[in-house]
């Protein structure tokens, strides 16, 4: 599997993060601020650490983030339509609800996070993983994806309805119920119970015999 590329980031200079248009940020380090219940467009933020930043229900248009680490931050049910994300990651984060719909993901790993209800629908990934998250109920519905890693995340009522399936790895991770295109199914990995709770959801009815 291929491995997302890492942050590459500067010595950092601690500052205050604020929500306006345009604005831009590089070589910072950002922590314990709430802007909770803004927009923003155009707000591009580079090399840098943002900790424990909370942005409930923000709506950010067009943002873009390069070689950045978010860090125990609460980014529930923020709207992230169209962004770009490049060399990012998501550790340990709430992200409840979130919207990358139709946004750009590369280089980007998700860590010990809340994604419960996120929606990734229509987004182009690449070279992204997932590791010990909560994706339950989220939505990955017509995506895009190349070089994607699921290890060990809870994919319960998770939809991946219109997506390619062909060598994605579900094989680690847990779920009992899940939406899927049975078109599509050719190729998915998958150990043995997760293909009984396939099974059961394409309608087929299971029997076992003793020989």
């Amino acid at each position: 599997m291929k491995q997302p590329a890492l942050p590459q980031l500067p010595d950092l200079i601690k500052t205050d993060f604020f929500i306006e248009d345009e604005a831009f940020f590089e070589g910072n380090a950002f922590t314990n601020s709430d802007y909770s219940y803004l927009t923003g467009k155009n707000i591009i933020i580079r090399q840098s650490v943002l900790e424990k930043i909370t942005l409930h229900k923000t709506r950010l248009d067009n943002f873009e983030a390069s070689n950045v680490i978010f860090r125990n931050c609460d980014f529930s049910n923020i709207e992230w339509l169209k962004a770009s994300f490049h060399q990012v990651i998501f550790d340990q984060c709430k992200l409840t609800g979130a919207n990358f719909s139709e946004s750009y993901l590369r280089d980007c790993q998700f860590q010990d996070c809340l994604c419960d209800f996120a929606s990734f629908s229509q987004a182009n990934l690449k070279v992204v993983t997932f590791s010990r998250c909560r994706l339950t109920d989220s939505e990955f519905y017509s995506l895009n994806w190349q070089h994607i890693a699921l290890l060990d995340n809870d994919l319960t009522g998770s939809n991946w309805s219109h997506t390619r399936l062909n060598k994605l790895d579900f094989s680690t991770n847990k779920f009992y119920r899940i939406t899927f295109d049975h078109q599509n199914l050719r190729g998915l990995i998958v150990n043995s119970q997760q293909a009984l709770v396939i099974a059961a959801s394409l309608g087929l009815v299971i029997e076992d015999s003793l020989i």
